[in-house]
């Protein structure tokens, strides 16, 4: 059962894109149709129960082709539009389910709105009958005539940038658009329409991000600004450093090793997978091993290192990252290491499902020189570069 009035976002999508030269709705954002944000944004609001997209005759199998890739959950229907943006939206207010009671009306072309800024609107609307996204007029606004002459300049404390959503009362909306037909007045704004009435719009104040896309400059700036592809790269390091100590198992790169001591540790200890996990977390900016397994968990007493190294794993994969390589060096006085390296380049790779290429160990003695030299213990330092994975050119899921 609902819990807020039914609410249906309708999406203005039927513009003939004459400033731009081309149909804004497709371009390209991160490989992103425009129009497939402004839908997701409505998608992904609890108060919202479908969704009308209102679209050209021409794009119409677009549109269909764009909503079957994005397997949405909710209600979708497409409305076509008319000889003005006012008539387009009536079209998709026609289309909404009878039981709908509010209208959340959002341009195709504002791929940026704030999920907590749609939400905040809506609220808004259920409350006072209609509310509008708005942000501060930033510049002075002049008022000229025909001839481009100044006539007078408002005082810019009182004036707003508004934008969508725009979220009204369904039966007061046809209210407002039948009196604006009767008086042959056409609006380029919805909320005009309960002006007209004498009705109070509420401003909810908006993001200065939530820019509508006009002219090819507009993608330029946002490609530069917030949606700005993440690097296709990171860099972590690591280092680790364990005690040596009889009565325990010497384990690197989860192998065990014939050796008179063992390092020791509130896990395995192994100093090896330690640093290399650390070099994942790291890049991944998430803390290190001692924030995700720390010392202090009973739980991780004895814990296989290898296993919580798949737990890293499983966080560099939701994050949308895959190992590029990994080249790690332990510092030992002794033993020799050599006939372990393959087994551990291999145990690392399966783990965390790369190529044992991808995978570089050495091992190295200092020379008799501070702790390891003198045989107290042993080190390791990681250092692993992230590729972003392979999914970037996918429409939202």
């Amino acid at each position: 059962m609902l819990k807020h009035p039914f609410t249906s976002a309708v999406i203005a999508a039927a513009g003939a894109s004459t400033r731009m030269g081309q149909d804004k709705q497709f371009l390209l954002i991160q490989n992103k149709p425009v129009l497939s944000y402004s839908i997701r944004a409505m998608h992904d609001c609890p108060l919202v129960d479908e969704i009308i997209i209102v679209t050209s005759q021409q794009a119409a199998h677009k549109v269909q082709a764009l909503v079957e890739k994005m397997a949405l959950k909710k209600p979708v229907k497409l409305a076509f539009g008319g000889a003005s943006r006012q008539q387009s939206v009536k079209n998709g207010v026609d289309a909404t389910d009878p039981k709908c009671q509010f209208l959340c009306v959002h341009d195709g072309a504002r791929p940026c709105a704030a999920q907590k800024d749609i939400q905040a609107v809506i609220q808004a609307a259920y409350a006072c009958g209609a509310a509008t996204l708005g942000v501060n007029s930033k510049d002075t606004i002049k008022q000229a005539d025909a001839q481009g002459f100044v006539q007078a300049t408002p005082a810019r404390e009182g004036l707003f940038c508004i934008q969508t959503p725009q979220v009204m009362d369904k039966a007061l909306y046809l209210k407002g658009y039948a009196h604006a037909c009767e008086q042959g007045l056409t609006f380029t704004d919805d909320c005009q329409l309960f002006e007209l009435l004498g009705l109070p719009v509420l401003i909810v104040q908006g993001s200065y991000q939530n820019i509508k896309i006009t002219t090819s400059e507009d993608i330029a700036f946002l490609q530069n600004t917030y949606f700005q592809e993440e690097p296709p790269m990171r860099i972590g390091h690591g280092y680790d450093v364990h005690r040596l100590t009889s009565n325990r198992k010497l384990i690197l790169g989860g192998v065990q090793i014939p050796h008179e001591t063992g390092l020791l540790g509130h896990s395995d200890a192994d100093v090896l997978l330690h640093a290399i996990m650390d070099a994942i977390l790291g890049a991944l900016g998430l803390g290190d091993i001692g924030l995700h397994f720390p010392d202090t968990d009973e739980h991780y007493k004895g814990a296989d290192s290898l296993e919580l190294l798949g737990r890293v794993y499983t966080l560099m994969q939701q994050a949308g990252w895959q190992i590029g390589n990994i080249d790690a060096t332990i510092l030992a006085q002794a033993p020799k290491l050599r006939p372990y390296k393959e087994k551990m380049r291999h145990n690392i790779a399966g783990v965390l499902h790369t190529i044992t290429e991808n995978v570089n160990i050495k091992a190295t003695t200092e020379e008799g020189l501070g702790f390891t030299g003198a045989k107290q213990g042993m080190a390791a330092h990681a250092v692993c570069v992230l590729v972003k994975t392979r999914t970037s050119a996918q429409l939202p899921a």
